[in-house]
């Protein structure tokens, strides 16, 4: 059996700027191929010795397919390394780490290029089925008159396009889409408006003075055609107030709702490239890594209740490694919303819940405020989805070495009813 653990050596990632800002002009393979370059001039790798890329992505641009693929060969990559794309959802990112590590143990390689990509300034608007099919009649036409024929049969409603962002979005299984997800939970375990807005409020706090430790982890975006550089994330509100917070309306029930755009996270651009490889290939070629991943967990969960997925799958990785809530120095909760991380939080506290839910004698325990996404979260840094996994992996670390910590648990919902949650050590 084999015992080699799976070792994080550095990392990096683009700024994470809200959709239609700054990034949006790159796709989601050039902001992948700008981490991936900073990541091999950053750590001084050979690419000759990469043995796979592995990159998560939840809206594949159409024209980049296998954007893994695409990002490894204009980042210098050499082409006979394979790549290849995955999707979890808001755990894609985690995907990646955790199949490599697959990989890596059932002798598949020893060094991986790993991470996650997300450009939804650029997710498609899309024609109805019976528009497409409209145009291809037109594209089919020979004649004028045919042409003629076809253009006449278009009417004003096929040039109303369905909104490729909000089909991501949405469930098609319990027919919700996330924020309805979270309306429930608010109103399923009682949360009110002022619980979720003092959330936004700390995480945008901790997001602001966090600036220059993030700053570590962030390489600048050249713009050339702006002749500037984009150099931090600029989702944080640097003066967010409860007063700010409470004047916005809800956006998902507008007549009873308490879920806000200020109280979600946002909708983001980013990418993360993490280098990952076997203990003893780093030993080996003399790196020192910021951390080992020691165990991971996904489970599933009621996909209209998708946001306690990090429950299911902490009270997992518990059975699985006798690790308690109380082990983790640090603690990531991905903030999808405010709503869904306080859910998250008195789930872990009851034990009703784990009675009922995760057939257990005893909660698992609590999760303190103070150890909880202590450079704030999603709802100030925003959340793109594919790379989301990564980045709180790397975040992670990096407060780890900075504390001189020992471990950190990292956890996330996931879109369709599930959750990931990882251990990770301090080398």
């Amino acid at each position: 059996m084999k015992t080699d653990r799976l070792v994080i050596v550095d990392g990096v990632r683009t700024p994470f700027c809200k959709a239609g800002t700054e990034l949006a002009a790159l796709g989601a393979d050039e902001l992948g191929r700008i981490a991936v370059n900073a990541l091999l001039t950053r750590t001084g790798l050979d690419p000759a010795l990469v043995d796979e890329v592995i990159f998560g992505c939840v809206a594949q641009p159409m024209d980049a397919a296998n954007v893994a693929r695409v990002i490894a060969l204009r980042a210098g990559i050499p082409e006979s390394v394979p790549a290849s794309t995955i999707m979890r959802n808001c755990a894609s990112g985690c995907e990646a780490v955790t199949l490599a590590q697959e990989k890596m143990l059932a002798g598949r390689g020893s060094i991986f290029i790993v991470g996650g990509t997300e450009s939804m300034s650029n997710i498609p608007l899309l024609f109805k089925p019976g528009t497409a099919a409209k145009f291809g009649r037109l594209s089919r036409a020979k004649s004028l008159g045919q042409r003629l024929r076809s253009l006449a049969g278009f009417r004003p409603s096929d040039f109303q396009p369905r909104v490729g962002l909000l089909l991501g979005l949405s469930d098609p299984v319990c027919g919700l889409n996330m924020g309805e997800t979270a309306e429930l939970l608010a109103r399923e375990f009682g949360l009110t408006r002022e619980e979720q807005d003092a959330v936004a409020l700390v995480s945008n706090q901790r997001a602001i003075a966090a600036r220059d430790k993030l700053a570590s982890e962030i390489c600048p975006v050249f713009l050339s055609s702006k002749g500037m550089a984009v150099t931090q994330d600029n989702g944080p509100r640097e003066n967010q107030t409860r007063e700010a917070l409470a004047k916005l309306k809800p956006v998902f029930d507008r007549r009873t709702g308490t879920v806000t755009a200020g109280n979600s996270s946002q909708i983001t651009d980013g990418a993360v490239a993490l280098l990952v490889m076997s203990e003893q290939r780093a030993k080996k070629l003399g790196f020192t890594p910021l951390g080992a991943l020691t165990a991971y967990s996904v489970a599933g969960c009621d996909p209209s209740r998708m946001g306690l997925g990090p429950a299911f799958a902490m009270a997992r990785m518990e059975a699985q490694t006798g690790l308690t809530l109380a082990d983790a120095d640090i603690i990531e909760i991905n903030e999808a919303f405010a709503a869904q991380t306080l859910a998250v939080l008195k789930c872990a506290q009851s034990d009703k819940f784990a009675r009922k839910f995760l057939g257990r004698q005893g909660p698992l325990g609590e999760i303190p405020t103070a150890k909880l996404n202590v450079n704030g979260g999603a709802i100030a840094l925003g959340h793109p989805v594919g790379a989301t996994g990564a980045r709180l992996i790397l975040t992670s670390l990096l407060e780890l070495q900075r504390r001189k910590a020992t471990r950190a648990l990292v956890s996330l919902c996931v879109g369709g009813g599930q959750g990931a949650a990882l251990w990770l050590e301090r080398s």
